[in-house]
């Protein structure tokens, strides 16, 4: 199971080997562990012998079992599926969120009065303000701080203050409406259909988000986080599926099984990848070591260890502790969300049944430190690789040179592209198709905006250790000062130079803070010929 470890969780490297900080916590979760997770839909046809995806020379030859939902090209409907917008645990009840998911613009709120998370449009229908910038008013409804006008739940008027008590009943015209979207909260993570039209009102009963058991289980416990990044949806899927890239891109911040003969510091060797059965809904990957990796389309992509259907009992994949038969398992889910061209979103979910006690005692941000490491580690990598490629005025099948198997997953998604998606996100003519300009690299790798503000643990953190460095200047200035207006006699040189002392080491201590709230919280440059 280390290769599984290795191999899949640090694909996207969200589990650290180190922290800044020195702690140890990331060693606690990196453990070679048995995930289990699998979808029905995936092995109803367990019995058909699947095609092997490889990858031959200068080329891929793509000879894959497409499913019996097979569709024309760009017949994959982005607006007919449901989209994670955030984890619960990173919304804030007391004020409306504003969010971008594959071009739309929503305001997410908690409606106490029907004690659930909605999804609206984030526009107000008077004069098309911005309602995640408005308020919760006191009665529970959502309020444009532009003109005062409230809506309910439903996306219903309330309010018109500009509207006379004793005149036409404005509030309740139909133009007087917010756009709702269908919402759902599953397995802690709050989901909407991107369309208001009211046929699409029950589409819950219809279709549901993937849904992951081992977020619901009780016996596990799950870490999640979120970022924001710089480059493509597309991309970021990529890199989710690239095992092959993790000694290189990560070096030094994760642990790698290394081979027996190095050809290299790093330790890359080839990789046997294999994808199987892709249709319309994604498909199912098979590595060359113990588990299975798979793709709902259009953001779910995980990794777990159970072996496909026919290949065996998975007695060889089993992780137990030593006097037990309680075996150690695993999800780690990853949900990549379009928001804009050269803008995407990462959720992230690593549920276990170990260790279960830590994530009770530790907080949140902790991890993230190490987690925000890693990804600063290959972003600048990524934003660069999407310009060039887009740059090249070429398809990507013919821009990038991918010989090797392990480079199969990545082939096998520009694939399922192709062959359902019409090669792009669907848009809706929303973006001319160029990507946003590169900021300063400073700005490009910010953590502070990306993350910390959509993330209530490292935002508490961050201000709590910007005021704790602020009480250690104070408490130098203060040391220094009872030390000018008092008089100590000639006897008490050990007073002075423990107050003196006192003094300088809460001034290091407050500079050392400044350094690592900077460094943790805002911006920290990776340079990789350093490493």
């Amino acid at each position: 199971m280390e290769a599984l470890r290795v191999s899949s969780v640090h694909s996207l490297g969200l589990i650290p080997a180190k922290l800044d900080t020195k702690t140890q916590f990331g060693k606690l979760i990196s453990l070679s562990v048995k995930p289990t997770f699998c979808s029905a839909q995936w092995y109803s046809n367990a019995s058909a012998k699947f095609k092997l995806f490889t990858t031959i020379s200068s080329t891929v030859s793509t000879d894959v079992e497409v499913g019996t939902e097979t569709r024309a090209d760009g017949e994959f409907d982005w607006y007919s599926q449901w989209y994670p917008v955030m984890p619960v645990c990173d919304l804030d009840k007391r004020v409306p969120h504003g969010k971008k998911v594959i071009g739309i613009d929503v305001v997410v709120w908690w409606d106490r009065n029907e004690n659930a998370w909605k999804v609206f449009d984030d526009t107000c229908p008077h004069r098309l303000a911005p309602l995640s910038e408005g308020r919760i008013d006191q009665w529970g409804r959502l309020q444009c701080v532009y003109h005062g006008w409230c809506f309910n739940g439903s996306g219903d008027c309330k309010f018109i203050p500009q509207a006379p008590s004793d005149g036409p009943q404005f509030h309740t015209f139909k133009k007087a409406c917010a756009a709702v979207y269908p919402s759902t909260v599953q397995n802690d993570i709050l989901w909407f259909w991107p369309n208001t039209d009211p046929q699409y009102k029950d589409v819950l009963s219809e279709k549901k988000p993937p849904f992951i058991p081992e977020l619901d289980d009780p016996s596990f416990t799950s870490s999640m986080g979120n970022r924001e990044f710089p480059f493509g949806y597309e991309v970021l899927l990529e890199n989710l599926m690239d095992p092959s890239h993790v000694p290189y891109a990560h070096y030094g911040l994760l642990r790698t099984r290394q081979p027996e003969n190095k050809a290299d510091r790093e330790g890359g060797k080839p990789m046997e990848m294999k994808v199987r059965k892709l249709d319309i809904n994604g498909f199912v990957a098979k590595p060359d070591w113990v588990g299975t990796n798979e793709f709902i389309s259009p953001c779910l992509f995980y990794s777990h260890s159970r072996p496909l259907p026919g290949t065996g009992n998975g007695a060889a994949s089993s992780v137990e502790t030593k006097g037990s038969s309680v075996k150690k398992e695993m999800a780690l889910i990853f949900f990549a969300v379009p928001v804009s061209p050269g803008k995407s979103r990462l959720i992230w979910a690593i549920a276990r049944n170990f260790g279960v006690w830590i994530d009770k005692i530790v907080p949140r941000w902790i991890f993230h430190l190490g987690q925000n490491m890693i990804l600063d580690s290959d972003l600048y990598l990524l934003h660069v690789e999407e310009r060039k490629i887009l740059e090249s005025g070429t398809k990507w099948q013919e821009a990038c040179f991918v010989p090797t198997k392990a480079d199969a997953l990545v082939v096998g998604l520009r694939k399922w592209f192709n062959m359902y998606a019409g090669g792009q996100v669907d848009w809706r003519g929303k973006f001319n198709g160029a990507l946003p300009p590169s900021p300063p690299r400073d700005q490009l790798m910010d953590r502070y905006w990306s993350h910390v503000v959509n993330c209530p643990s490292c935002n508490s953190a961050y201000k709590v250790l910007n005021i704790l460095e602020v009480v250690l200047q104070l408490a130098s200035v203060a040391l220094i000062g009872v030390l000018a207006l008092t008089k100590l006699g000639a006897t008490s040189i050990v007073k002075r130079t423990t107050i003196v002392s006192l003094a300088i080491l809460c001034f290091a201590a407050s500079k050392w803070l400044a350094c690592f709230v900077y460094k943790n919280f805002h911006f920290h440059d990776y340079i990789h010929a350093f490493r």
